[in-house]
């Protein structure tokens, strides 16, 4: 079999039935397979997928266990040479699928390929990164990245080069990637202790140090629209991301730049909580000031009770 298409989903059936439609037509000549694992959806998912989609490989997860995991668990029982991680809330556009397929079969010491994605309204969205460094970490989708220096995003986000460039990368991200089966049983498949968010980045980083290449090829393309799972719970969006940087930090650049990360985002939340809490005392939209003083004290909390990062072992937080 050529391909293993694996989706994960949590209560986004509107969004995966486009999706999982978009699919069978961009695996064109392929041979393929398509797996969704459900990580305990309650908007009826499971059975929904069983009537509409009845060729589906269905795999239901009685809990929430995490987008590293469920990916590591469609991909332990998947049989395709290749193994095309996507998220729920895309659309693969015309034989991407295929394209992916037969650029990876042309270029063997590729490990992952990354299609290009594109919002909705058509333009070019970006995903394909460079590694990060700390000062990346200090400013990048934080509070503070309008006043960073120009040269650290620019470097991050790849901004010398063209987004219509086949091109090798670090790294590419994770809502679309198509990942060699051989890399997968030589390196290992995603570390499960990131439950959403820096997984990709974690795993491009230690295929790479295997030796494998890393492209990005935007003749394949995908819509992807965009936090339609995390978006639902905001204040374990924020936890997880941050969580998910402070571990790929203490795994690559060692602890004290994870403990120096921590540090910084406790200090920048409490901050956005003593800002929010003096707004909504003053009257300005205090419902939504509240709630937002409810998810940062509820990350503040979440990031405190990591354990000393200085002690943790390198699988650690």
């Amino acid at each position: 079999m050529d391909v293993s298409v694996i989706v994960v989903s949590w209560n986004v059936w509107s969004w995966l039935a486009p999706c999982l439609r978009s699919i069978r037509q961009a695996l064109g000549r392929l041979e393929g397979e398509i797996i969704v694992v459900d990580n305990a959806s309650t908007d009826g998912t499971p059975e929904r997928v069983r009537e509409a989609f009845p060729e589906v490989r269905l795999l239901v997860n009685p809990a929430n266990r995490g987008f590293p995991a469920a990916n590591n668990q469609g991909m332990a029982v998947a049989r395709g040479r290749y193994f095309f991680l996507l998220n729920p809330d895309t659309v693969v556009l015309d034989q991407a699928i295929e394209e992916l397929v037969t650029f990876a079969d042309a270029h063997l010491d590729v490990g992952v390929v990354g299609p290009q994605l594109l919002n909705p309204d058509g333009s070019v969205q970006s995903s394909r990164r460079r590694f990060p460094t700390f000062w990346t970490a200090l400013f990048e989708s934080t509070w503070w990245q309008p006043w960073a220096p120009r040269s650290i995003l620019a470097r991050y986000y790849v901004l010398d080069r063209s987004d219509h460039e086949i091109q090798e990368v670090d790294w590419v991200t994770g809502a679309a990637m198509l990942v060699r089966r051989e890399v997968v049983e030589r390196v290992g498949p995603m570390d499960e202790g990131f439950f959403m968010y820096a997984e990709e980045l974690d795993w491009c980083r230690r295929i790479r140090q295997a030796g494998w290449r890393v492209f990005y090829y935007p003749p394949a393309k995908v819509v992807h629209y965009g936090g339609r799972s995390s978006d639902q719970v905001p204040a374990l969006q924020h936890l997880a991301f941050q969580r998910s940087k402070i571990r790929y930090f203490r795994k690559h650049h060692g602890p004290w730049a994870a403990a120096a990360l921590r540090a910084f985002l406790i200090v920048q939340y409490l901050w956005q909580i003593g800002l929010e809490g003096s707004k909504a005392l003053l009257g300005h939209k205090p419902a939504m000031r509240r709630e937002r003083v409810r998810i940062y004290m509820r990350v503040v909390q979440g990031l405190l009770s990591i354990p000393s990062i200085t002690q943790a072992r390198p699988d650690g937080i």
